[in-house]
């Protein structure tokens, strides 16, 4: 018997880079909540996913009330975020059991695929960790961003774009393994689920992601999305 799934969709921050006084999970695209279309889309592909949505505590009301009006056929079990993305998912592992497969998805990437989430839960059958990456298409230049806030290159080699991916979500790993990751201290070199699972030694598997999967961050990634939601 397959183990349970926990799909953990964190809605946890405020979004201020999209701008305007509704955090970005709760925009509306195509006439739903960012959040709903990121819930429906793991409903789809795992039915009998257990769902568990980390919201910014003065949020979680307003949240429930949605949920029972318009999806009350999705149960879910609504988590208060942490301070942090990391502490936010550290909340939500602590009501998951050991013995399952937790996958964790940024609530704003609402375009990701059926097909991908299959074939996500069905590499977890020989595998302790896998994470969607998809090749970075861009030249790389070496940079930072000095106090003024301009960007300033930085006299070293670039890295091979041939050897670099970018990260998409959702990140899947077996829950005794992300629990114990997660129980160590913090690090601002936790970027995601896989840097943390990664420095606590857990092996993690690739597999090719989505070039719509996109994470909404800004004004113009909401444009985007809206297009390809368009009939």
């Amino acid at each position: 018997m397959r183990k349970k799934i926990y799909a953990v969709v964190v809605a946890g921050g405020s979004g201020t880079r999209m701008g305007g006084p509704v955090p970005k999970q709760f925009l509306t695209l195509g006439g739903k909540p960012v959040l709903q279309r990121s819930i429906e889309r793991i409903r789809a592909a795992w039915p009998e996913a257990l769902i568990v949505t980390v919201l910014p505590s003065d949020s979680i009301d307003y949240w429930r009330s949605y949920s029972l009006e318009h999806i009350p056929s999705f149960p879910q079990m609504l988590v208060e975020g942490g301070i942090t993305r990391f502490h936010s998912v550290r909340n939500a592992l602590a009501r998951i059991p050991e013995g399952a497969i937790v996958a964790i998805h940024d609530a704003v990437r609402p375009l990701v695929s059926v097909d991908l989430l299959k074939r996500l839960i069905s590499e977890m059958e020989s595998e302790r960790a896998v994470v969607p990456v998809v090749p970075v298409s861009d030249t790389l230049k070496a940079a930072f961003r000095d106090g003024d806030g301009k960007i300033r290159p930085l006299n070293e080699s670039a890295p091979d774009r041939s050897r670099v991916f970018a990260a998409q979500t959702p990140q899947l790993f077996l829950s005794e393994d992300l629990k114990a990751a997660y129980a160590k201290p913090f690090d601002t070199a936790f970027t995601d689920d896989c840097s943390v699972a990664v420095a606590a030694g857990i092996p993690v598997s690739f597999i090719e992601g989505e070039k719509y999967n996109i994470k909404l961050t800004t004004p113009d990634d909401m444009s985007v999305a809206a297009a390809l939601l368009s009939p």
